[in-house]
């Protein structure tokens, strides 16, 4: 079977599924569990993320991912990669953590119907896999984003964004009001046992995408670019990328009143240098060796040593 292209625009929304490689657990302990949300936090920053629904299982999570840029592909393979290396690094193992190719299902986010329906289906999950004990309610269940929906505001992952779905549910306000309906509505779903296996979940398990019949139609419009038959990153999504990462440069050095050819004349590991390229790593998904040729910092491998090493300093003196 070929493999399936990923199709990427701006504004896109994705149901994201990914496993354990031969099905074994990604996640070993509630700590682990933190971490890939930590990660998961650092993820949206870089590539642009809004996240509407997530729940973290034994062997593997559900994302809900809205993608105001074209980034899912490198925002999927940095949380993928680092995730794997923290969790390596925390257990001393080595290889592969996730199966293959993640799962990523496009959604129809121009109808109510599509985006409420995938949602639905990720923060059910814990139900279906009768995961819940007897008298439980879905927000008992730690690793799913349903229960930060019905947390205050200002103790919600920033990323997290609820008024969407909660008004695809017909709640206008996000007040203690409001959250209690969403509670409501879910688990008397849950409690009668009612569309907890519906057909449209079996689209969202098998399919590509899920929406409405002209949906493929659309899908055309908004695409320009094509993925790379090799690794499915489109032109457009590298030249925004890199766009970004010249903006943040350039207000950089605006801030520190360096002019671009200043800069590039400073040594290659000169404090300047480092200092933007850690803003940069910490808040996009461009390589070291991109960073290293566009800040003029010598080797990729030199660069990397005096961030790590930079950062220890921080540590050290924080």
């Amino acid at each position: 079977m070929p493999r399936q292209i990923r199709i990427e625009y701006e504004g896109a929304i994705y149901h994201v599924m990914n496993r354990g490689n031969r099905g074994e657990v990604i996640f070993l302990d509630d700590d682990d569990r933190e971490i890939f949300l930590v990660t998961l936090g650092e993820a949206c920053i870089k590539a642009g993320w809004q996240i509407h629904a997530f729940c973290l299982m034994n062997n593997h999570f559900h994302l809900v991912v809205e993608t105001p840029r074209p980034t899912l592909v490198e925002g999927m393979k940095w949380l993928l990669g680092v995730y794997t290396q923290r969790f390596n690094a925390r257990h001393q193992k080595r290889g592969h953590l996730f199966a293959g190719r993640y799962k990523s299902l496009i959604v129809d986010g121009s109808e109510s119907y599509y985006f409420r329906t995938v949602c639905d289906y990720v923060h059910l999950n814990p139900a279906r896999a009768a995961l819940l004990k007897r008298g439980e309610f879905l927000e008992d269940y730690q690793w799913s984003s349903f229960k930060r929906y019905l947390q205050p505001s200002y103790q919600r992952f920033s990323w997290l964004r609820v008024d969407r779905l909660m008004g695809e549910h017909g709640i206008e306000k996000d007040d203690i009001a409001g959250c209690r309906e969403f509670s409501r509505l879910m688990n008397q779903r849950c409690h009668e046992n009612k569309n907890l296996h519906e057909a449209s979940y079996t689209l969202i398990r098998k399919n590509w995408k899920f929406g409405a019949q002209d949906f493929v139609e659309r899908l055309q419009e908004k695409i320009t670019v094509f993925p790379k038959k090799e690794n499915h990153i489109t032109i457009e999504c590298n030249e925004t990328t890199e766009a970004l990462g010249r903006r943040l440069i350039r207000e950089k050095l605006e801030e520190l009143k360096i002019q671009l050819d200043t800069l590039e004349s400073l040594p290659r590991t000169h404090p300047i240098k480092i200092e933007i390229a850690a803003l940069l790593r910490s808040q996009t998904t461009l390589s070291i060796k991109w960073i290293a040729h566009e800040l003029k910092a010598g080797a990729p491998r030199t660069l990397a040593v005096a961030l790590y090493r930079n950062k220890k300093n921080n540590y050290s003196n924080g």
